[in-house]
């Protein structure tokens, strides 16, 4: 998925604000259920983070086109983590490692053989 850096993206410095990559990743998990023609949850089930591993390399600044790339790197049955990257042309700039956790009316809930194809794309 491409984005592209908004000023509102941006804190004084002109650069990325730290927090807005944690966003950026969170619309390319969610890009991958839209492609799909899908919402990342429903009404009593969906996602939410556990954990987060963040490696912040080098700022994106106002007006660069960040590429991000999300694989699915290890699946259980109610969770899963999965590796986001963001590159600016082909330079790494930022790597995160989520866990999520699926819940279903609340609870950790065992993830449905359709949602992992969809992430496993």
């Amino acid at each position: 998925m491409k984005i592209r850096v908004y000023y509102e993206d941006t804190d004084c410095g002109n650069m990325v604000y730290h927090s807005n990559y944690l966003n950026f990743c969170e619309r390319a998990r969610s890009e991958l259920f839209f492609k799909k023609g899908l919402l990342p949850h429903s009404n009593s089930e969906f996602f939410v983070v556990k954990s987060c591993k963040a490696n912040w390399i080098k700022s994106a600044v106002f007006a660069d086109i960040l590429e991000l790339k999300t694989n699915l790197i290890e699946k259980k049955s109610a969770s899963i983590i999965m590796k986001q990257e963001i590159f600016r042309d082909d330079e790494l700039i930022f790597e995160a490692e989520f866990k999520l956790a699926f819940l279903k009316n609340g609870k950790p809930a065992k993830i449905p053989e359709k949602i992992f194809k969809i992430l496993e794309n």
